[in-house]
């Protein structure tokens, strides 16, 4: 261990004379006093009141009853890279956070407890069922928030908001009122989807479509006035109870002579008319298609458009009723297989075929869901979702990537009407009023009691909203709205929506018409969505599969800045991450590279400070100084078009391969030197470089960077309120430093990659040349080969001689200032080196070309799992590029051996 002696100010309450840097950064002891600190110091906690540019988040609200999977750990990363890096610019950054009620997850979850105990919330009573959803609220409802804040969430907790406190029930209460006075709101009888199971209405959104096994039945139906039956094909013969007409297509010549028939409905003992319309499809089935108005959402517009009756026949529970006559109170299913074995017993089942077809089912509980005609609530979309388009079409919200534009206007150019509400008890209770006497309805923001026309009592409606409709409002409620609030009248409209393009439906497009509808401004400027987190082989991952990785069991592994900036490299628009365990413990690594980089610079600042502007005078700090503008630019760049990737990509590669692998080692002789002058110069450029880098990678790996903060000499408070590298005119861009340290690195590469190809054995020490003309790079060459011999593992390393010919037996590696020969006689066997290689390179090929015919082959590309054609792919990559250095070796021992 070390002990780094600094100046007397505390931090974490602990003086730093007595802090020790382990060996390596212990993220379990660290994270949680870290994240402690921060809390109760208030550095997340925005003013309104404060100067800076507002730039806010609201957090899509996870659910109540949720705990943190990779979606939530993927989506509020991205979400506190953004907050960190604008709190850093110095911004009025905000992140509000909170949680949904979600209202049929958590009635499932209490029902079940419940359950357990031998009872259901009907034994209860609404109200004592209601408590008791609030009592396990209470009690394992933070769950969710606990585990963010593990993850490193900056999130202002002193705003957070539950969708069902009493601000945002208010909220929900006044727009409800507001669409139904607008006319926007409005009740009727309507086929919804409807749940079995869960005894509770379905908006479109919330039905997962399964393709599924299913048959095909055709049914006679006989004609009222002759011995003929006119053939109805279906799929689902259960609702034969509810047929009110037999539909043709008035074009079908072996029909029209039917329309204004009757036939007999089998098993009812009734007679329906045959009707006429351009609507049914003469090339499925038979031609003929029942109509079940109360059944079948296109039943139940063509029972609207030629007046026909409705008949329910099934009811809320899935099972048939009274209509059925004998098959009253059988499970839907049943009644189908029973029904089918009547049909057939009177030679009406005229034959069945297999149909494959897609089945709605349930999102929740995967119930195969009933279409079920239904008096519900409606908002009517149309205006509304017309508006939200027109502010994306005109670039008032923009979509990164902007191809999920394409979505949204997709579902906003045809939508139907929203059915808002749901047969629950856990929710926002819808605010209206039924009078049981007179029929009228009272919808009001207070509570109603009387009937205004009747003075009959009123009866509140029992339905609860769709937990999508408190949602919408989430990025003006959060702020107090209907309130004039100061921090509404500050953060509204929000800077980012950071969501996954799962719930552009359900959530974003729905935000957007309520935003533009009641704040008359859209809700967010800018729409990043994000894609799936996916296992190693590109599988979504699932419970059933085995292959889901638990978020907290990474963090409590390798920390959460080695997992968040996992996520952070791995998040190129429009891409999924393929997350693997390897990945994540590769930038565990990278977070002890830094730490150890970090020990080096403390141990031997001396009584530099990070503070001090440096003069760079020396070339390693004039390079340096000019990567780390570049690269701070950069990451600049990045951040500001969320290339999260990109930014990842720029600090790994300048951290590890420029700052670590080449600047550390060239700074060496200064540090340790005589020369006390260019001793503290050099420690001065290397604490300013390190107070960059910890700043710059803060966004992404908040806690290392804090702890190292803490421990650099200069460094005041908390690294979240320092200011972000860049964009403040003040540059070390050098391109002859760049230029120069540039060509030092293409000459060591040039001798480890001969090494490389060639064979030659680790303990042979080699001696390049390097042929080049320009003085200047001379100079540099001769200053600087020393250092370069243990980089390049060589023994000697010199300019060539001017007139000197490349030896035949030498490797070469060709730039644009010169080459770099590296001899290899007597260190290798070229005729035996030319064999090995031409073997490795015949083995290669036959792989490669193996590979190549199964890529070719459309059965293994259709039936071969998602992840094994992936690993095909880039393994025939990698032997490509393989095959590629081979030739070029061998082409190059040829030469050799003339």
């Amino acid at each position: 261990m070390f002990t780094v002696i600094l100046s007397g100010r505390e931090i974490f309450g602990m003086p730093l004379e007595k802090t020790i840097l382990d060996k390596n950064f212990d993220h379990k002891n660290a994270e949680a006093r870290i994240y402690d600190w921060w809390e109760k110091s208030g550095f997340f906690t925005a003013d309104p009141q404060a100067p800076g540019r507002p730039f806010a988040i609201v957090i899509p609200p996870p659910n109540v009853t949720g705990n943190l999977h990779m979606g939530h750990a993927l989506d509020n990363t991205l979400q506190d890279i953004l907050i960190r890096y604008h709190r850093m610019l110095g911004d009025n950054a905000l992140w509000a956070p909170g949680t949904d009620h979600a209202g049929i997850a958590t009635q499932n979850v209490v029902e079940k407890a419940l359950a357990a105990e031998g009872l259901k919330r009907q034994d209860l009573g609404r109200e004592k069922f209601i408590d008791r959803v609030w009592q396990w609220k209470k009690e394992y409802g933070g769950n969710i928030v606990r585990q963010l804040r593990r993850l490193g969430a900056s999130c202002d907790w002193s705003r957070e908001r539950f969708t069902m406190d009493e601000g945002l029930s208010k909220a929900v209460r006044e727009v409800f009122v507001a669409l139904y006075e607008q006319g926007l709101i409005y009740q009727d009888y309507y086929i919804i989807n409807w749940c079995p199971r869960c005894l509770t209405a379905l908006a479109d959104l919330e039905v997962e479509h399964e393709e599924q096994k299913g048959r095909l039945y055709y049914v006679r139906y006989p004609l009222e006035d002759s011995d003929e039956s006119l053939t109805v094909a279906t799929t689902r013969p259960e609702t034969i109870f509810g047929d009110t007409a037999v539909a043709v297509n008035p074009e079908d010549g072996r029909f029209r002579h039917l329309i204004g028939h009757r036939v007999h409905v089998p098993l009812t003992g009734r007679t329906v008319p045959v009707i006429g319309d351009a609507y049914v499809d003469a090339e499925f089935g038979a031609g003929a298609l029942k109509i079940t108005p109360a059944h079948d959402p296109n039943d139940f517009r063509l029972g609207l458009a030629h007046k026909l009756p409705t008949i329910k026949c099934i009811g809320d529970d899935g099972r048939l009723n009274a209509e059925a006559g004998a098959y009253n109170g059988q499970d839907r299913f049943e009644a189908r297989k029973n029904i089918l074995t009547e049909l057939e017993e009177k030679n009406l089942l005229e034959k069945t075929e297999a149909l494959a077809h897609a089945v709605g089912v349930c999102y929740r509980c995967k119930t195969v869901v009933e279409p079920n005609l239904s008096k519900q609530w409606f908002v009517r979309t149309g205006a509304l979702a017309d508006r939200a388009a027109r502010a994306v079409r005109d670039g008032r919200t923009v979509f990164v990537p902007k191809n999920w534009e394409k979505t949204y206007f997709e579902w906003l150019d045809n939508i139907r009407d929203w059915c808002i509400s749901r047969q629950l008890w856990w929710g926002h209770q819808i605010p209206a009023w039924h009078c049981p006497n007179c029929g009228r309805t009272v919808v009001s923001r207070e509570e109603a009691r009387s009937c205004p026309d009747c003075a009959g009592a009123l009866e509140r409606d029992p339905d609860v909203l769709d937990t999508w409709f408190s949602s919408a409002l989430w990025p003006f409620s959060i702020f107090g709205w209907p309130e004039k609030t100061a921090d509404l009248a500050r953060y509204y409209p929000t800077s980012v929506l950071v969501t996954g393009f799962d719930i552009i439906f359900f959530w974003v497009a729905r935000m957007m018409m309520m935003g533009l509808h009641f704040m008359d401004e859209t809700p967010f400027r800018t729409v990043v969505i994000h894609a799936l987190v996916r296992d190693a082989g590109g599988q979504k991952m699932s419970k059933s599969k085995g292959n889901v990785i638990d978020p907290l069991t990474v963090i409590d592994k390798y920390g959460a800045d080695a997992f968040r900036f996992t996520l952070c490299a791995l998040s190129g628009q429009g891409r999924d991450v393929k997350l693997s365990d390897d990945r994540i413990a590769g930038y565990g690594k990278f977070v002890n590279k830094l730490w150890n980089a970090a020990k080096l610079a403390l141990t031997n600042a001396g009584e530099a400070s990070a503070g001090e502007r440096p003069r760079p005078e020396t070339l390693p700090d004039r390079w340096l100084l000019s990567r780390l503008s570049r690269t701070a630019e950069l990451m600049r760049g990045c951040l500001d078009g969320f290339h999260f990737d990109r930014a990842a990509d720029a600090i790994y590669h300048f951290v590890w391969d420029e700052f670590c692998d080449w600047y550390l080692e060239l700074i060496k002789p200064a540090l340790y030197g005589e020369d006390e002058e260019a001793r503290e110069r050099t420690r001065r450029s290397l604490l300013h470089a390190l107070s960059a880098i910890l700043r710059l990678l803060h966004p992404v790996m908040p806690f290392v960077t804090e702890e190292l903060w803490s421990k650099l000499p200069g460094a005041g408070g908390t690294i979240m309120k320092a200011p972000f590298p860049g964009g403040d005119g003040e540059t070390f861009v050098d391109l002859a430093a760049e230029n120069d340290i540039g060509f030092l690195m293409d000459v060591t590469k040039a001798v480890r990659q001969a090494r490389a190809d060639f064979g030659v054995p680790p303990a042979a020490k080699l001696a390049p040349l390097v042929k080049i003309s320009d003085p200047g790079l001379r100079a540099v060459l001769k200053e600087y080969a020393p250092m370069l011999l243990k980089l390049a593992g060589a023994g000697s390393l010199e300019a060539a001689p001017e007139g000197l010919e490349k030896p035949r037996e030498a490797a070469l590696a060709a730039f644009p200032w010169g080459e770099v020969w590296t001899p290899l006689a007597g260190l290798i066997d070229l005729a035996e080196e030319s064999r090995r290689l031409t073997r490795e390179l015949e083995t290669l090929t036959k792989d490669a070309q193996a590979a190549a015919a199964k890529l070719a082959n459309e059965d293994y590309l259709k039936k071969a799992p998602e992840e094994i054609v992936e690993e095909t792919r880039a393994r025939l990559k990698e032997m490509e590029v393989r095959s590629g250095t081979l030739r070029r070796s061998l082409a190059a021992l040829k030469e050799m051996e003339r």
